[in-house]
């Protein structure tokens, strides 16, 4: 990769930023595609998010953004505009700087997780999942399930008032869509669940409680992760031990990278559009 003076530059804003795996992955992609573009990764407090992000406006070079944790929901409310499912959840972990400085923002992990489950041939239509969490990731993973037509879908989190916003702004989706989900809340118990989901940074850390009691998971569950490092986190490991199938949490970003270049990378200009060359 050569990175020049015409190179466009996209941040990654996140708060830890040492473990993200995404800036390797978007870059290698960038340089297979012939496209001359660098996603660096930017640790950023939750405290500093506006300010960095206004500042980011009036940088020509850069290209827009990448968000994750704990950015993804402030980062929405921080756009000009939202596309898509993000307008609806106001959510977003992906951001287009415009040609006028506005930021334009999407949610593409769902479709990530969704995608990284489809891999593992992971059936989603008819069943039942479990979310522990209710951040922004959640919010988006819970959005695409129940658009894959899951049958029922309950949420456990710490704050109980934050699990309440996410089931509210689900079923608006569920009415929008016409699905029949049942929306509930639920304790971090994944006994009868056909799909249990980490949304949480728990796993991240050493030392950190498992989301949920390993003794209720069965050889019938699928277990996946979004905590990407460590790579097998403690859940997952006794996931496996107690013959469960398990998703990683890079699966979910794997699926993200294109739909990233392409939607960042295309650049707004009046009624068209100003694409980055892609040789």
């Amino acid at each position: 990769m050569q990175i020049d003076g015409t190179s466009s530059v996209l941040v990654h804003l996140a708060c830890p930023a040492a473990h993200l795996q995404t800036p390797q992955r978007f870059n290698r992609r960038c340089a297979e595609r012939g496209i001359n573009a660098v996603l660096v990764p930017w640790q950023v407090q939750p405290d500093n998010l506006a300010a960095m992000m206004q500042a980011l406006r009036n940088a020509e070079s850069v290209a827009g953004m990448v968000v994750t944790i704990p950015h993804k929901e402030t980062a929405a409310r921080l756009c000009d505009r939202l596309e898509g499912v993000a307008d609806l959840l106001q959510v977003a972990n992906v951001i287009r700087r415009e040609a006028d400085g506005s930021l334009t923002g999407r949610i593409l992990d769902g479709d990530g997780f969704v995608g990284g489950l489809r891999a593992e041939n992971v059936q989603i239509a008819g069943r039942s999942a479990l979310i522990v969490g209710a951040g922004g990731v959640a919010l988006a993973i819970g959005a695409a399930l129940i658009e894959s037509g899951v049958a029922r879908l309950h949420i456990a989190n710490r704050t109980q008032a934050r699990a309440e916003e996410m089931r509210a702004r689900l079923a608006l989706l569920a009415e929008k869509i016409g699905a029949r989900t049942d929306l509930a809340l639920s304790e971090p118990d994944p006994a009868g669940f056909d799909i249990v989901v980490n949304a949480t940074a728990l796993g991240m850390y050493d030392g950190d409680a498992l989301p949920v009691s390993p003794d209720r998971l069965t050889p019938q569950m699928t277990v996946a992760e979004v905590v990407m490092v460590p790579a097998i986190t403690p859940l997952l490991r006794a996931a496996e031990a107690r013959g469960a199938r398990t998703v990683p949490g890079s699966a979910m970003i794997a699926g993200q990278i294109d739909p990233f270049i392409d939607f960042v990378l295309t650049r707004r200009k009046g009624g068209g559009a100003e694409v980055s060359q892609e040789k």
